[in-house]
């Protein structure tokens, strides 16, 4: 299969994830990492192989026909259309931007565009499966979803001011799964959120625990439960209740083994955190944005799920604060 060379813009935390498997993916060569710290570039550069480069070097470059953007929240706008202007196919983290406003003001320079974005839960073997079970109507007609998210720990203080709270960082995700699940757009949201994990994260203006619920038109309704410590792993689960059954995907175990004895069953943990629980959602997400650089795929999610996801959020922070149902 022909290469096609890509590069990366960001080696942080998301680019040593998404780099390594462009490096890995049939069809793709990462060719530049891009990254002001040179430390964090050469380090991601003797992993996959790659060459440091300046964002123009990588964007001015005709041979590259890719670019993967895992840099800072706050850069991802810039960064997408830039590369975008430049003719170049799009892989870009989530959120597009913090300000649904910026966003929505670039919508002309999306058109068209080969924009594929971050949303690696649809990805997820296991999540597919459900949602294919669904569509078949395996369960009956969907009626209610449950999603539980709840990270193993809460982030150091230092990440929240730049995060854009939780919902934006959060609960996206969960937004996302719920519209794609669903199979229709939420009309009404209703949010109650609180600090309590880390006092710290209250005091930064965030909160850290949430229950959201989201109803559709059809009256099809899909709590959310969020929390920034569980104590136990990565919590991750999905029940689908439908008009003659239910459909749940459980969490991933770190292994399968049990032991049986006269105290009972014990087992595995669940997996400890997002990179262990989605790297197969992860390594899917970068196969298909090698379709889509070749041509073979239209991205599977972009810029208008993006737009409905911060709308979303946005909605789940104003119910937050004002205690009542917002209707979109």
């Amino acid at each position: 299969m022909e290469r096609i060379d890509v590069a990366l813009i960001g080696a942080g935390r998301m680019g040593q994830i998404h780099g390594p498997h462009a490096a890995e993916t049939p069809g793709l060569r990462l060719r530049y990492v891009v990254d002001a710290r040179a430390d964090a570039a050469d380090a991601l550069c003797r992993r996959t192989g790659a060459t440091s480069a300046t964002l123009a070097q990588a964007l001015d470059d005709p041979s590259i026909k890719g670019v993967l953007i895992c840099s800072p929240t706050d850069q991802h706008l810039a960064h997408a259309l830039a590369a975008l202007d430049a003719g170049k196919a799009v892989f870009c983290e989530k959120p597009i931007d913090l300000d649904l406003q910026k966003v929505v003001q670039a919508r002309a320079r999306f058109d068209r565009a080969r924009f594929l974005l971050g949303f690696n839960r649809r990805f997820d073997p296991n999540f597919r499966a459900l949602r294919q079970r669904l569509l078949a109507g395996q369960a009956g007609r969907l009626e209610t979803l449950h999603l539980v998210n709840h990270d193993p720990a809460p982030p150091p203080p230092g990440f929240i001011p730049s995060s854009g709270g939780l919902f934006k960082d959060f609960t996206i995700h969960d937004l996302d799964l719920a519209r794609w699940l669903l199979d229709e757009e939420p009309v009404q949201v209703y949010t109650a959120a609180s600090c309590l994990v880390d006092p710290e994260i209250g005091r930064l203006g965030d909160v850290d625990t949430a229950r959201t619920v989201l109803k559709t038109a059809s009256g099809r309704l899909c709590v959310v439960s969020n929390t920034r410590r569980s104590g136990y792993g990565y919590d991750q689960r999905i029940e689908a209740f439908g008009s003659t059954g239910m459909i749940a995907v459980g969490n991933a175990q770190c292994d399968t083994v049990q032991t049986l004895d006269e105290g009972g069953v014990t087992g595995a943990a669940i997996q400890p955190g997002f990179a262990e629980r989605y790297r197969e959602a992860y390594r899917a997400q970068i196969h298909h944005f090698a379709d889509v650089v070749h041509g073979r795929a239209e991205p599977l999610v972009g810029y208008a799920d993006g737009i409905a996801a911060l709308v979303l959020a946005e909605a789940c922070a104003a119910s937050a604060r004002s205690g009542t149902v917002i209707t979109l």
